[in-house]
């Protein structure tokens, strides 16, 4: 009985030595936001893995529940007595750190870590990286050289190298019916027709398999299949996600969608094509269509209207999905593995902060001489007008209550002063009907006027950092400093409390903002607060605030959603237009937002380019997103074509020579052949950034003609590396969604072949690409999911490849496939051999690309001659259903 209830015991107390459960998110998030910056940057040096004091480890949770020399330094039953939280009050004789106590508001971020039970995301310790700028990925590329007796092309050359060293051998070429369907798929997505494969596979010269992929390349169908790629990489979708109240749906993103399409196939070179997407308003202001470009940056979702994780988005899709860098992760705190500091993000934050989209944004092309377009833009002005004087009202509201309500806006500063940011656990004061953009202006200029000796200010600090019981003694000090006279007067009787001293400047304000322009150098130096250029009431006037945290109240909300949706309606009953990001008037400087929260403001930042690559110079053109692009597209920067050859190369060979093309930092996977990465994007900055010709060097190589399956001669590299990632043989791989989708209307010849425009809503009867559905942020399909779409929340470099029931549930009983096999069998000829060979054959080839082996076309024939209706239907559907048609050898 004693062993049973020790068992109980022992169990009972498991969950807290063995580590916690599956954290919710918002509580890994408020961890990762904002209790792993304060471990590591105040606890893990002295309590980590190299070093711990006491033998108390701070870096995991084990160590944390542990304890150290004197027991244990938490009680989740009693957080408030925690040792570890009166050592950081510096609460008795332990003092930790011993030197200077933790702010407040670290302290009140830790009490209330300890208050939810220590959440710690699972598999996560504290580590404290190197850093290194050394890493491989931060090197400036070098060509490597090939000996000029090698016989081999540069791809095979390197290949065969690391094959030599490891005693393995490649693999024998592959058939041409093999290397059709392998070609046609990759550059097009569709399965080759039966008279394309006979072709040539029955080309008797030398450069067939040349002239094939210049065929494939000089298609309209290079551009959508790649295309898609692409727009995984843009995070493409034709809605904005969860929204407060402007339009659900992105009118024109399939504009975006079209242009991508179209660089492709026009081989626009990598690096215009890049600076096209960041710049076009730059690089390509007289293009319209051109501009479409610009969608990269905003067919992102809008977040709930959070200007801070829109700008956080953009940020993601232009260091992650064009340099393969992580560098949102430092958002909240430095880089925890990556040589990448907060101040580098808060850098291209000011320059998207720094950028607006216009209500109505340009046409794709020049406007049309009609009387109907002339009409439309007459309505279209009217309501653009009623929607930018409605906004500049607002914003005259707004700047006059920052005058006339200085002194509540002051009290509402002080407030607020020591109480965490609302986003960690909504402690923060209640603005009432003060305006929450407002009072941070208010504060960010305090905090401004702390830095230097103030006439004016100088009684506010001296009364903010004492206690309320000295406020007579700070006054008679006051008497004593060289002040303006207008607040020395205020003064002369000691206020009683904080509310005090800021009424008594709301007084001052009042009164100079009644009296107007003065000459009195007092009166003016009180005015220049309210109307100088350093002025919190300068709030930049622009068209797409978000109105909800700028004025709280419904009746401005309700207007405003009015004009705006009237706006949008409106627009879209007109010509196809460009979804652009311009430059605003007044570019936006930028401060670190300690913890990554926007109202806790740091130190001043320039716009500027990455600091792992050298020497940054402050951005000087506009918002700087121009020289932003050129710094990403520079032959300097190794990133930026070892990404992309890198991600061309995983989408012929199953897995990039990196095998984690979205991260090129410290914690991604190395190269498996860094010296052909290196060549190849040498190469390619060598010959004009061109894809296509990328495509070909890939295409005619001996790596990528390889056959796919085991052999008895490859029998030990099998053994050897089973991964094949020194490629011995050539990558089978499943056939994505959307290549599956094209392919069953293909095969059935039912397939649409209508080029661009508005999207589709797919599986429903219509017949296009699949490139041109309509992709819902909103609610993304599940089926989509269950074949490995991602959902388009953010940058996406590769896609999973998984095998699941419901996908062979969708081919076996899903609707779509069962038409492509009736499509399929209804436009077959009616074959008079009763036997059905011919058919049978026809069959194979259409779905397969050859013809049956004699076991099989007996087998078919067996099945076909059963009773039961629509037996040719079951057959074509089973072919469909085949690995032989959902992967490519």
């Amino acid at each position: 009985m004693r062993s049973i209830v020790l068992v109980l015991l022992l169990t009972m107390e498991l969950p807290a030595q063995s580590g916690p459960k599956r954290v919710p998110r918002d509580q890994s998030d408020f961890f990762e936001r904002s209790v792993r910056p304060i471990l590591v940057e105040r606890c893990v040096g002295c309590h980590g893995a190299k070093k711990a004091r006491g033998a108390l480890r701070l870096d995991t949770r084990d160590g944390l529940l542990r304890g150290g020399d004197g027991g244990r330094v938490i009680d989740l039953e009693k957080p408030q007595s925690s040792r570890l939280l009166k050592a950081i009050r510096h609460e008795g004789p332990l003092k930790m750190p011993e030197a200077n106590r933790l702010p407040d508001r670290e302290i009140t971020i830790l009490e209330k870590w300890l208050e939810l039970g220590a959440p710690w995301p699972e598999n996560s310790p504290i580590v404290v990286p190197s850093k290194s700028k050394q890493h491989w990925a931060f090197q400036p590329i070098r060509k490597p050289t090939i000996p000029a007796h090698n016989q081999l092309q540069p791809i095979d050359y390197f290949i065969q190298l690391t094959l030599n060293k490891n005693r393995l051998k490649p693999s024998p070429a592959a058939d041409r019916r093999t290397l059709i369907r392998r070609m046609t798929f990759d550059l097009h997505g569709l399965p080759p027709t039966p008279d394309e494969i006979e072709s040539f596979v029955n080309d008797p010269e030398s450069n067939a398999e040349e002239r094939l992929i210049d065929r494939l390349l000089a298609s309209p169908r290079y551009g959508e299949r790649w295309g898609r790629h692409w727009l995984d990489v843009a995070r493409y979708a034709d809605n904005k996600g969860y929204i407060f109240f402007e339009q659900q749906e992105y009118p024109w993103a399939w504009t975006y969608r079209d242009y991508v399409i179209d660089a492709l196939n026009r081989d626009v070179p990598y690096d215009r094509f890049l600076m096209e997407q960041m710049a076009a308003d730059h690089v390509a202001p007289d293009q319209p269509r051109t501009l479409a470009a610009l969608g990269f940056l905003t067919v992102g979702g809008h977040f709930m209207n959070n200007t801070h994780d829109v700008i956080d988005d953009r940020i993601d899709v232009v260091t992650r999905g064009l340099m393969g860098l992580t560098v949102s992760c430092a958002r909240c705190h430095d880089h925890k593995f990556d040589p990448i500091p907060a101040s580098d993000y808060y850098a291209l934050y000011g320059v998207f902060r720094s950028c607006n989209e216009p209500r109505v944004p340009p046409l794709l092309e020049t406007e049309p001489e009609t009387k109907e377009y002339k009409s439309f833009k007459e309505e279209l002005e009217k309501k653009e007008s009623a929607l930018r004087d409605f906004v500049t009202k607002k914003h005259s509201d707004l700047v006059l209550g920052a005058r006339t309500r200085a002194g509540e806006y002051l009290w509402a500063v002080w407030k607020s002063r020591d109480q965490p940011p609302a986003d960690d656990f909504m402690l923060i004061a209640d603005p009432g009907d003060l305006n929450p953009t407002m009072i941070t202006r208010w504060r960010v200029y305090l905090e401004t006027q702390r830095k230097k000796p103030n006439a004016v200010w100088s009684p506010w600090f001296a009364f903010a950092d004492a206690k309320e019981s000295e406020f007579p003694a700070v006054a008679k000090r006051l008497s004593a400093m060289i002040l303006n006279r207008l607040v020395k007067a205020a003064f002369d009787a000691p206020p009683k409390t904080m509310k005090d001293v800021a009424d008594r400047y709301g007084q001052l304000f009042s009164a100079a903002e009644k009296q107007g322009a003065t000459e009195d150098p007092d009166g003016k130096q009180i005015r220049d607060v309210l109307y100088g250029p350093a002025s919190p009431a300068n709030a930049p006037l622009e068209l797409d605030w978000g109105f909800l945290s700028l004025f709280p109240d419904r009746a401005t909300q309700a207007t405003y959603q009015k004009l705006l949706k009237e706006l949008e309606t409106h627009l879209t009953k007109g010509p196809p237009r460009a979804m652009v990001l311009l430059d605003s008037t007044r570019p936006f400087e930028p401060r670190i937002f300690e913890r990554g929260h926007p109202n806790r403001l740091g130190v001043t930042i320039p716009r500027q380019f990455l600091s792992v690559f050298g020497e940054q110079k402050p951005f000087q053109s506009g918002s700087g997103r121009y020289e932003l692009a050129k710094a990403i597209t520079s032959p300097d920067n190794p990133l930026t074509a070892r990404v992309i050859v890198n991600r061309v190369w995983m989408h012929h060979f199953g897995v990039g020579l990196v095998a984690t093309p979205g991260d090129f930092g410290t914690r991604g996977d190395p190269p498996s052949h860094p010296e052909l990465l290196d060549w190849l994007a040498a190469d390619f900055m060598e010959h004009g950034w061109s894809l296509k010709k990328l495509h070909r060097q890939l295409m005619r190589s001996r790596t990528y003609q390889q056959i796919s399956t085991q052999s008895e001669q490859n029998t030990t590299c099998s053994k050897a590396d089973p991964e094949n990632r020194l490629l011995w043989r050539m990558n089978p791989r499943k056939l994505e969604f959307e290549a599956l989708h094209d392919s069953l209307l293909a095969v059935s010849g039912s397939l649409d072949l209508k080029q661009g425009g508005p999207p589709v809503k797919l599986l429903t009867g219509a017949h296009r690409r699949a490139v041109y559905g309509f992709v819902n942020r909103l609610d993304f399909p599940s089926l989509w999911s269950s074949f490995d779409v991602p959902a388009p929340t953010s940058s996406i470099s590769n896609r999973l490849a998984t095998t699941t029931a419901p996908q062979a549930l969708f081919m076996l009983n899903g609707a779509f496939t069962r038409e492509a096999a009736k499509s399929l069998i209804s436009k077959m000829p009616q074959m008079k051999n009763p036997e059905g060979n011919a058919r049978v054959d026809d069959l194979f080839r259409s779905i397969l690309g050859r013809p049956p082996t004699n076991d099989e076309r007996d087998l078919a024939i067996a099945f076909v001659s059963q009773p039961g209706e629509n037996r040719w239907i079951d057959l074509a559907q089973s072919l469909l259903a085949s690995n032989e048609f959902l992967f490519i050898d």
